[in-house]
Order: structure tokens, then C-alpha cells, then sequence
């Protein structure tokens, strides 16, 4: 028997459904590995203004202690006194050196420019104070004094000290510029990946309404005789298809880990990105929990929401009528779900010993669900809204309801609102009874 070909009317627009959930992926992979690379070289920067305004500092300190050597020596004649202005000269050198390693080849053309002058006033420095020395040595007092008494060697001093000083002013501003482009880069992330998960969300729904729309079109085509048949190649593909979402989704967690394996600063901002895309993986699942439908039940979704983190310490109250969601609604609903569930985990009712009390009940055509958290203590609504309230902000919009919170002192309550809810069969026949 020969096997059916899967016609390219198929093929195509699901390999265009994958393309874009896999640029999807990498360009997300792409933002996180972008906001690392620029916090790294932030701190790179940081080390490096550090040590070379040290070693400036120290480039400072060898003139001062080559003067105040040579001071104490005209005062007293004694040799002790030019301990100071030896430990300058061996000191002045490997400083100066350690500068110009320090800049290295992403010199500017100013800096270098003071390199030269810092080195040239130095020298010139050393060599005023070692000619002082000289004629003291030599018995030529008067000499000596004449020469200190000279504006030379101050001048000199001066001239070196604004140039140490501006080359210090130089080097802060490229560190505070290096501060602003890596902020600048983290307040592009978080509205890039708002809109990232948006679009995996849409791939989802259009890859779901694509299959359906396959399957529906085989088995109009196909004889009575053929019908089974093709209802099993349209369950394939569906499977195939949510098999390669899945595996997607793995690859994403496992090079976010990766890219963290190596920087532990990073890691914080790692494992946020990998809870939130489990938790669209958790409600890609739930959304593909029967193959024959678009529609997926609330109650399901809420269970497996709160699963991981639910038990005896940590209590859930679940209650609500059967309410069946289109599958668009499902992911971003459970990124709203997820966030409230981690939050409560961290900071809120589960953090405090509290519990949680979920319901929905129906309002004309809408479900309304409540979450209400209780035993922790709230002073008040936070002062900044962080990526959590951006993302169900975001996540509201994407499925036409509202999200309200309520910050009570006994804990918060949330409000979400979903419009035009399709009611289940079972729950119909049991309203047209009564």
C-alpha cells in the first residue's frame, strides 16, 4: 500500500509556524546573552578605571616623596632624608608603565597625548630634584637653595597634577558613559521580550489553527473509506508539531543555563527567564491536552499553575464552575497565573505561612476569577511597577480581559476579567433544566 504524500499546502505554513517561534527563541537567547555581555564589560571597565587611577594616584605619590626627599635633605644634609625621593624614582617607572598597559590599545588620542606629557614631567621632575641633589652633594649649598627657590620645580609639579587629574576625568567619563549604554541596553530588554513572548504566543495559536484547519481539509477530501486515516495523519502532525514546540522550549532552558554556567551575576536574571518560559511551556501543555479541540479547561490550567509549589505548608483553595477557554487565551492567562503563583511563593501568602483562594463564577457572558491571598501583611501598593506587572499588563491586553490588584492588609486580591467565555456543554444542559 502506498503512503499518503502530506501535501505542500500543509508543509508550508506549518515550517513557516516553527521559523518564527525558533527567531523567536534565538532572539531572545540573543537579548539575554546582550544584556550579560554588557554588564560584564561594565565591570571590566570598572576594574579598569580603578587600578589606573591607583596607579595615577601612585605616579602622584613618587613626585611628592622624590620632593620631600630632596627637602629634608637641603634642611638637614643628613642621607636618611633622601630614603624618600629613592623609593620615588624606583616607584615613578613601573607606575607609569603599569598606566600604558592599563590603557592599552583602547587608548584615546587625548590620553595618550597626557601619557606623554605625565612622562615627559616626570622625567623632568626626577631630573630637577636629582640635580639639587648633585650640587648638595658637592658641597654647592647656595646652589641648591637657588635652584629649590626657582619657580621651575613648582611649575613642573603643577603641570603634572592637572594632567594626572584630567587623565583621571577622562577615564571616569568613559566609565560613567559605559554605565549609561549598559543601562540603556537593559531598558530595551524587558519592553523586547514582552514583545518576544507575544509573538510566541500568536506562533502557538496560528500553529494550532493551522493543524485544525489541515486536519478539517484532509478529511472533507477524502472518501468515507479514508476518513480514519486521515484523522490519524492530522493527529500525527498535531503531535509532531507540539513534540517540536516542546523541544524548542528545552533548548531555550538549556543554553539560558548554559550562558549563566560561567557568570553567577548573571544567574538571578537567568532563572527569572527560565521560570517564565516553563510557564509558557505549562500552558502550551495544558492548551494541547486534547487534539481535537481549540478549547482548554480553566480549572486545569489553574491546577497546574499552582501544582509545583501546592501542599500542606503552602494551602490552595480551588473552586469555580467548568469554563472551557479558547487556546489563545490560555498562555497568557498562565503568564499571569505563573507570576501571581511565584510572587506568593516569594513575598507573598506562601512566604508568610498564608494560603490562597481561587474562584470564577459567571457574569453574563464573562468569567471573573479571583485570586485572594491571605495571612501576609501589606503596608501598601509598591512605589515601581516591576517586569511582573508589565508582563499581565501585556497579558490582559493579549486576551481582552482586565487584571486589577488589591493591595489589602491582610494580603492581595486580584481581579481578572474574561470576556465572552465559551460555557461548557454539561454546564448548558444543567442551566436549561432549571
Amino acid at each position: 500500500m502506498d503512503i499518503p504524500k502530506r501535501p505542500l499546502g500543509v508543509k508550508l505554513p506549518n515550517a513557516i509556524v516553527l521559523l518564527i517561534i525558533g527567531t523567536a527563541m534565538m532572539a531572545l537567547i540573543f537579548l539575554v546573552y546582550q544584556t550579560v555581555e554588557a554588564e560584564r564589560s561594565q565591570r571590566q571597565q570598572s576594574g579598569r578605571t580603578a587600578e589606573l587611577i591607583e596607579e595615577l594616584k601612585r605616579v602622584e605619590t613618587a613626585a611628592l616623596n622624590g620632593e620631600t626627599g630632596q627637602r629634608g635633605y637641603l634642611i638637614t644634609l643628613d642621607r636618611r632624608y633622601l630614603e624618600p625621593y629613592q623609593a620615588g624614582r624606583e616607584q615613578i617607572d613601573p607606575a607609569l608603565r603599569r598606566v600604558r598597559d592599563l590603557l592599552g590599545d583602547d587608548v584615546t588620542a587625548r590620553q595618550e597625548e597626557l601619557l606623554d606629557q605625565i612622562s615627559m614631567l616626570s622625567k623632568a621632575k626626577f631630573s630637577e630634584l636629582e640635580n639639587t641633589v648633585v650640587l648638595l652633594e658637592d658641597g654647592q649649598l647656595l646652589e641648591a637653595r637657588r635652584a629649590i627657590l626657582s619657580d621651575q620645580g613648582q611649575e613642573t609639579m603643577e603641570r603634572l597634577r592637572r594632567a594626572l587629574d584630567e587623565m583621571e576625568d577622562i577615564e571616569r567619563e568613559l566609565l560613567s558613559s559605559q554605565v549609561q549604554d549598559t543601562a540603556r541596553l537593559e531598558g530595551r530588554v524587558l519592553p523586547l521580550l514582552a514583545a518576544l513572548i507575544a509573538l510566541l504566543v500568536i506562533a502557538i495559536y496560528f500553529g494550532s489553527r493551522l493543524v485544525s484547519r489541515a486536519a478539517r481539509a484532509e478529511a472533507e477530501a477524502a472518501q468515507a473509506a479514508a476518513v480514519g486515516e486521515a484523522r490519524d495523519r492530522a493527529d500525527l502532525l498535531a503531535r509532531e508539531l507540539n513534540h517540536r514546540v516542546k523541544n524548542l522550549f528545552a533548548v531555550v532552558l538549556a543554553i539560558i543555563q548554559m550562558s549563566a554556567r560561567d557568570k553567577p551575576e548573571a544567574k538571578p536574571v537567568t532563572d527569572a527567564i527560565s521560570e517564565r518560559v516553563r510557564a509558557l511551556l505549562t500552558a502550551h501543555e495544558v492548551s494541547q491536552g486534547a487534539l481535537d479541540r481549540e478549547l482548554a479547561s480553566l480549572e486545569a490550567l489553574v491546577e497546574t499553575t499552582l501544582a509545583p509549589y501546592r501542599s500542606q505548608t503552602q494551602p490552595a483553595q480551588i473552586d469555580g464552575p467548568e469554563v472551557l477557554l479558547p487556546a489563545k487565551r490560555i498562555t497568557p492567562l498562565g503568564l499571569v497565573l505563573h507570576e501571581l503563583t511565584t510572587n506568593a511563593v516569594k513575598y507573598g501568602a506562601w512566604a508568610h505561612g498564608g494560603g490562597i483562594d481561587v474562584s470564577w463564577k459567571w457574569v453574563g457572558d464573562a468569567v471573573e476569577l479571583v485570586w485572594s491571598e491571605s495571612g501576609a501583611e501589606i503596608e501598601g501598593e509598591p512605589d515601581r511597577k516591576g517586569f511582573g506587572s508589565l508582563l499581565m499588563e501585556s497579558a490582559a491586553r493579549q486576551f481582552g480581559g482586565s487584571v486589577e490588584r488589591d493591595f489589602t492588609p491582610t494580603g492581595l486580591t486580584v481581579r481578572i476579567t474574561l470576556p465572552q467565555v465559551e460555557r461548557s456543554t454539561s454546564l448548558a444542559t444543567t442551566e436549561q433544566g432549571q
